[in-house]
């Protein structure tokens, strides 16, 4: 996934390991993870009520670009 922050800082973030995980097996549905958006706010990105990811874990954990 490509993020990219408030600071114009763009990050790529490897879902794949989350999708071993139960809450985030609906994902493997490209509709549903074509259904991303960011949360109001910016804290997080969301598909569902019970499916998201923080920014804190994206900004961390994804890889910059150049």
């Amino acid at each position: 996934m490509l993020v990219e922050f408030d600071n114009e800082k763009k990050k790529t973030y490897d879902v794949t390991p989350l999708l071993k995980k139960d809450i985030f097996l609906p994902l493997k549905n490209l509709a549903l993870f074509k259904s991303v958006q960011v949360e109001k706010g910016g804290y997080a990105v969301v598909w569902t009520d019970n499916i998201d990811i923080s920014e804190f874990e994206l900004w961390s954990n994804g890889q910059a670009l150049p």
